[in-house]
């Protein structure tokens, strides 16, 4: 497990590069976000996304969210209509995931038995790392099953370090899980988690 700066990362052209390189193929990575630190792989890596799975002893069932490369991506890999685009244009970047009704073009890791995805683009300089990479992002809290999410990477529990290729230090984040609106129809809801 490396521990980066991301302040570095984003300065250095070279560190910026081998660790974009390091997204697209499917390295987990410990990140930043404007809610809470993630962790994630690309979302199109079925086997990292499965070593995610196991160790925080997520239900087969559930998957997992993805951080968007950017609207194209969405608009691209989601079923969306002129409200939900308009409310999606307003909400991100943000701290917000938009559950949307997956089409053929999203990674099947990311897509749940009803054929939905979970779709983040926080407004957080980390992003603009997904954005180069061009791959979906697996999103998921550092912790595990039942554990309040960690918010500085000291706290990343054991288990989790040792499936870790990187992390990705920005300091105390003090946030909370991101706000999910199901925008599956025009009929747009709050989720309650």
């Amino acid at each position: 497990m490396e521990k980066l700066k991301l302040v570095d990362v984003l300065r250095n052209a070279a560190l910026r590069k081998r660790v974009v390189g390091a997204m697209k193929s499917g390295k987990i990575l410990v990140y930043p976000t404007d809610t809470i630190y993630g962790i994630g792989c690309n979302a199109e890596n079925a086997m990292s996304v499965e070593k995610i799975r196991n160790v925080k002893g997520r239900d087969d069932g559930k998957t997992f969210s993805v951080i968007a490369p950017g609207k194209e991506w969405i608009w691209s890999h989601a079923n969306v209509t002129k409200v939900t685009r308009d409310m999606i244009d307003k909400l991100l970047p943000g701290p917000y995931t938009i559950i949307l009704t997956a089409n053929s073009k999203t990674p099947k890791p990311a897509v749940s038995a009803e054929r939905s995805v979970g779709i983040r683009i926080p407004r957080h300089p980390f992003t603009a790392l997904v954005e180069e990479s061009g791959v979906p992002f697996v999103t998921t809290s550092v912790n595990m099953k039942g554990q309040p999410p960690v918010k500085g990477t000291g706290d990343i529990p054991p288990d989790i370090r040792g499936v870790v290729d990187f992390v990705i230090e920005a300091g105390i984040i003090e946030g909370f899980a991101s706000r999910v609106f199901d925008m599956r129809t025009d009929d747009i809801r709050v989720v309650r988690r």
